[in-house]
């Protein structure tokens, strides 16, 4: 592991030097990047190359003669170090011009450090082999993303995100602190082992872990924190909290299930009901937002969702005896992993551009950003193509073996596997049309049309370090869509991790459908290339006149009399407004003479609706009526600290 390590170290570096050379703008910067990119290039090599070796490689440190720092990488560690480290060696580039602000030349050293800081301890994270270890590094990851999201902490909104990410941080903490507990309390040891525990404190200590991992993964009801950090962080933070943070609690959920080995169907049945909550709720609520960023961060919950149907199919696969089911869910889950940090990191940092450019993250406020922006445009579309699974882009594969491993349930003579199995499928089917609609609404509306407002206008893409990682991702998107083989025999390399037997996983329904996707990919590409090729030869000497649209008889057309948002999006949240609540204001037209109108309207989280109601405005309330204790005198303060010791003495 000693690769590893030094990884660690020059990662730690890159975050420390900036804060010695922030006089010097520019070359803060270029250490900082440098230091950030090296560190993680050499962890990608490093993880690379665990996943081509079998067998895992550990390390621990002795300390106060009753504890170890002990550290364990095998291929579920492995395989999410390898998108840990490519995520945030992107996202370290492309920070070069997007922090870009010298009068805050502090702040982004600052921001360098806990990047650095939050890049090593998710990596500590996924190799940690014992609890102590895994907590120490847990929280030095929440804080270090906490510091992060409250970078422009002068405005209110950030400072609430913040605020509300710590809350919901710590409270996970506190149920992954239970789960550890139930596991201490059975075999007295602080090392991940279960021997002893009965079937009862495996269930609860897999169900206080997937509250807590739940928490940070951003899976539903749990997720309230995230459409409020992800859109007030640096965009390529937001890249880097979606695309891997969140996936440090899917890790959670499957080490967890990797120690414990419970043996019952109930806990794959309630990951997949969690699962298609997610995904559903998740895409229903992005398609009412207006704020960009907002938007992505819902699409973040969807995945989520996806990932745990996969993750719910494994499981019941394994309990229902069916190999090539359990193995589908499982490298379904696992290859969606990867592909959602990548499609989503490209998603945030063309959002990035986007804000940077234009200074504003209001979908409505964008249109015509193609004309000017075409690296953004082209790779945002692959993004887009990409989370709606379609092919030839990898979220297309990743859903696809989800999909056949959802099939492989239906014919078990187990009514529970046959129901769950159908509903998997629904659920995906559904959450795959939803995604499809929202991104539509988003390449249409924002890169496509008119300019709907001055800030859209004269725009420019400026900043190579911004564009190249973004071509890189969409590049990556296209090779897995096309050529999974590679990546889904990785897949397979993490998969034994949790508990399947790597001489009986069955490779040939895997090596099948990816040399097919590979086939269908191939014959789609030369069939476009084709069209392409005739295109261009029947309109070679032609004269190619340009003209506006006919405006469908109004000799005055204005950028007002283009769908919006809101418009484009109307019809499904209806259908959907049990779930999401749709608030709307627009004042009726009415009289000869109508004077102008608005419309406006926000969807509102269910969830934090009734968080909101039943739990944050009581608390508030009662601590309003508390305020008289916090009077300012020091006098009264010694007292109550006096009475407090008097009451300990008497009671405790």
């Amino acid at each position: 592991m000693n690769l590893f390590f030094l990884s660690m170290l020059i990662i730690a570096a890159g975050g420390l030097l900036p804060l010695f050379s922030f006089r010097q703008f520019s070359l803060m910067k270029i250490l900082g990047v440098l230091g950030i990119s090296i560190g993680c290039g050499l962890g990608m090599l490093d993880a690379l190359s665990k996943l081509s070796h079998d067998g895992p490689a550990i390390a621990s440190f002795e300390y106060l003669n009753s504890f170890s720092l002990a550290f364990r990488i095998d291929g579920l560690s492995a395989f999410f170090l390898l998108a840990i480290f490519a995520v945030c060696l992107l996202a370290a580039i492309y920070s070069f011009h997007y922090m870009n602000h010298p009068e805050k030349a502090l702040r982004t050293a600052a921001s360098y450090f806990f990047f650095s800081l939050l890049a090593a301890s998710m990596a500590l994270v996924v190799v940690a082999d014992n609890m102590i270890t895994f907590l120490l590094s847990w929280e030095i990851m929440s804080l270090s993303s906490f510091f992060l999201v409250v970078y422009d902490y002068q405005t209110p909104e950030n400072r609430k995100a913040g605020y509300l990410y710590f809350i919901f941080s710590h409270v996970g903490t506190m149920f992954i602190f239970a789960a550890f507990g139930v596991l201490y309390s059975h075999t007295g040891s602080f090392g991940f082992e279960s021997a002893g525990l009965s079937d009862a404190a495996k269930m609860a200590a897999f169900i206080l872990a997937f509250i807590g991992f739940g928490s940070k993964a951003g899976v539903f009801p749990f997720h309230i924190w995230l459409p409020h950090a992800h859109p007030a962080a640096p965009s390529h933070i937001s890249a880097v909290m979606s695309g891997v943070m969140i996936k440090t609690g899917i890790y959670g959920i499957l080490r967890m299930y990797s120690i414990l080995n419970p043996h019952t169907p109930v806990l794959g049945t309630m990951v997949l009901v969690f699962g298609m909550v997610s995904g559903v709720l998740g895409v229903v609520y992005a398609l009412g937002q207006h704020d960009l960023k907002r938007l992505l961060a819902y699409h973040s919950v969807e995945n989520i969702g996806i990932i745990l149907i996969g993750i719910g199919i494994g499981m019941i696969g394994v309990e229902a005896n069916n190999p090539v089911m359990a193995v589908l869910g499982f490298s379904g889950a696992l290859l969606h992993v990867l592909n959602h940090s990548l499609f989503k990191s490209l998603l945030f940092m063309g959002a990035g551009v986007v804000l940077k450019k234009t200074g504003t993250r209001s979908i409505d406020a964008l249109g015509g950003l193609l004309k000017h922006m075409k690296v953004t445009g082209v790779t945002f579309l692959v993004g887009s193509l990409a989370i709606a699974g379609l092919p030839p882009f990898n979220g297309f594969v990743s859903e696809f073996f989800i999909y056949v491993g959802s099939f492989k349930g239906i014919p078990v003579d187990e009514s529970p596997v046959f129901v769950v199995s159908l509903l998997a499928i629904i659920s995906l089917a559904v959450i795959g049309g939803l995604a499809l609609a929202c991104f539509t609404k988003v390449v249409g509306v924002v890169f496509q049309g008119e300019p709907r407002s001055p800030a859209a206008q004269s725009v420019d893409e400026k900043g190579p370090t911004m564009l190249l990682p973004m071509i890189i991702l969409a590049g990556a998107c296209a090779v897995i869509g096309i050529y999974p083989t590679a990546f889904m025999f990785m897949v397979l390399k993490a998969v034994p991790a949790l508990g399947l037997d790597y001489a009986n996983i069955p490779m040939e329904p895997v090596a099948r459908m990816s040399a097919n996707i590979t086939l269908g990919a191939t014959l789609f590409l030369a069939l476009l290339l084709v069209i392409l090729a005739v295109r261009r030869i029947l309109y070679q000497g032609k004269a190619i006149g340009r003209a506006g649209t006919w405006g469908c008889g109004f000799t005055q057309p204005t950028v007002r009399m283009q769908y919006t948002g809101s418009s484009y999006a109307a019809s499904i949240l209806e259908f959907f407004k049990p779930a999401a609540p749709l608030e709307e204001d627009h004042p009726p037209v009415s009289g000869l003479f109508p004077r102008a109108t608005h419309y406006h309207s926000h969807i509102h989280d269910i969830i934090e609706r009734h968080l909101n109601r039943m739990v944050v405005n009581p608390v508030l309330w009662l601590f309003d009526k508390l305020r008289w204790i916090q009077h300012g005198d020091i006098h009264l303060y010694i007292a109550y600290i006096l009475l407090a010791i008097v009451v300990l003495l008497f009671f405790v």
